[in-house]
């Protein structure tokens, strides 16, 4: 059994296997998913988990080099993007128009549906190279 970091074998085992460059989408209730991506599920009743709260446990064991959100956050979601941008630090975020954000997010190899209502709460994590930024 694991001692730390993420318990949810699904997240651990996506995690695990992400390669440089590999996608990983965390995302409010509403984001469409595709049947071709891998769905992980977490959502239990309106608001749990909430969305910043699981992107803030993935990123104890996922490294990212750079993260995309919707250029909508800006304006519907600001507080969630300045959530974001507070657990991603120095990580690059790039803002991409929405129907091009939800074509990434089906190329990416897991979706981290949470129970999040809130609009444009959904996040891309590109994995980065073994602790180094490149």
């Amino acid at each position: 059994m694991k001692k730390i970091g993420i318990i949810n074998a699904s997240i651990s085992t996506v995690i695990a296997h992400l390669e440089h460059s590999d996608m990983l989408t965390v995302a409010d209730a509403g984001l469409p998913i595709p049947d071709s991506v891998q769905r992980i599920d977490l959502s239990l009743k309106p608001g749990v988990p909430g969305f910043l709260e699981t992107l803030e446990v993935v990123l104890i064991e996922m490294f990212v080099e750079k993260a995309y959100v919707s250029e909508d956050i800006l304006t519907k979601s600001p507080h969630i993007y300045d959530g974001i941008r507070k657990l991603l630090g120095d990580t690059p975020i790039e803002t991409l128009p929405h129907l091009d954000f939800k074509g990434l997010s089906g190329s990416t190899k897991a979706i981290i549906r949470t129970a999040e209502f809130t609009p444009f709460a959904n996040v891309i994590l590109v994995a980065g190279a073994w602790g180094f930024k490149l």
